[in-house]
């Protein structure tokens, strides 16, 4: 019955946080370690229980049978063997261990390496690359190119982590960690923060974009470029223009040529992300409506406050946003 549950709990297609489909080299190492420890473990496993079976079955002395008397006070030989089987153990384990450490994280990025910051908000991902490109929990790389990612923290400690990339690293205030990995196989991948962190930690998700060097290059030309203007049939998103434009929502949100609001997640291409509120819901006028009437029903102390905006201009603004390409 057990084998039989582990099995059901299987899938070869929905397992977006598994690590063990690696797709980069930084997770093929970490799924390498994982099988020479397992592997080891089994060796061992396998030497305790026929050890076991000798002593209780071939090597015991049965009720009522003579058993010789013994002068020996030692064996030198199983004393050493005691000694030297748990230490080469643990050299086979701690030297690829330490190796895969350091290989995660040289000291010098490697040639031709995209140089990433990322800093981590309650509850959210803010991205900055070098050429001066922003984004705010979708994270765009190329594939098959070195990924140098530069940790920092916002206020509290943090732990970035997508499974099928590498595996995770705290980020913490005041310190800022490194993680290095290339990416071999395009795709989306979802991401989560791995140390508890708050009321909203378990919505604190991002996604990793894999994209061909052609693709990533058009996603990074569109994000130095300033969003696209609205059309002028659209009556509905210029109103939202001038509904956001009078809101509190430019003292926190950047959108470039409208507003210079740096607390919270740049919206500039807000309607070309797949997701929001940090990957919590999916990009629809639906969900934006219901993002912005009660951030704090979907994510539990989040710093955004309700508009309260009637009908007709929430309407408008949630046009707009979706304008923002």
């Amino acid at each position: 019955m057990a084998i039989a549950l582990t099995i059901a709990g299987c899938s070869d297609t929905d397992r977006p946080m598994t690590t063990l489909a690696p797709k980069s080299d930084l997770a093929q190492w970490i799924q390498s370690l994982y099988i020479q420890v397992t592997t080891w473990d089994a060796i061992i496993f396998t030497i305790v229980i026929v050890a076991f079976i000798l002593a209780v079955f071939v090597f015991s002395s049965r009720v009522g049978e003579a058993a010789p008397a013994s002068t020996a006070s030692s064996d030198l030989g199983l004393e050493i063997a005691w000694t030297l089987g748990p230490t080469l153990v643990l050299l086979m384990i701690s030297v690829p261990t330490i190796r895969t450490i350091f290989r995660s994280q040289p000291a010098v990025p490697p040639k031709g390496a995209l140089e990433i910051k990322v800093v981590a908000h309650q509850w959210w991902w803010e991205f900055d690359y070098p050429d001066g490109a922003k984004a705010s929990n979708e994270m765009h790389i190329p594939v098959n190119r070195p990924i140098r990612l530069s940790l920092e923290s916002g206020d509290i400690i943090h732990s970035f982590w997508v499974p099928q990339l590498g595996g995770k690293r705290d980020v913490v205030p005041g310190q800022i960690n490194e993680l290095t990995f290339v990416a071999t196989v395009p795709g989306v991948y979802p991401g989560q923060c791995a140390e508890f962190c708050g009321l909203s930690h378990a919505n604190m998700r991002f996604r990793t974009f894999v994209d061909s060097p052609d693709e990533f290059a058009k996603w990074d030309k569109d994000q130095l470029a300033g969003p696209v203007s609205i059309s002028a049939s659209d009556s509905l998103a210029s109103d939202g223009a001038k509904v956001f434009a009078d809101s509190p929502c430019t003292t926190c949100h950047m959108i470039q040529g409208v507003s210079k609001g740096y607390i919270g997640p740049d919206l500039t291409h807000f309607g070309a992300r797949t997701t929001l509120a940090a990957g919590v819901l999916k990009n629809t006028p639906e969900n934006v409506a219901k993002w912005i009437e009660n951030p704090q029903e979907i994510k539990p102390g989040a710093n955004m406050p309700p508009l309260l905006l009637p009908g007709p201009q929430l309407n408008a603004l949630v046009a707009y946003l979706e304008s923002l390409k």
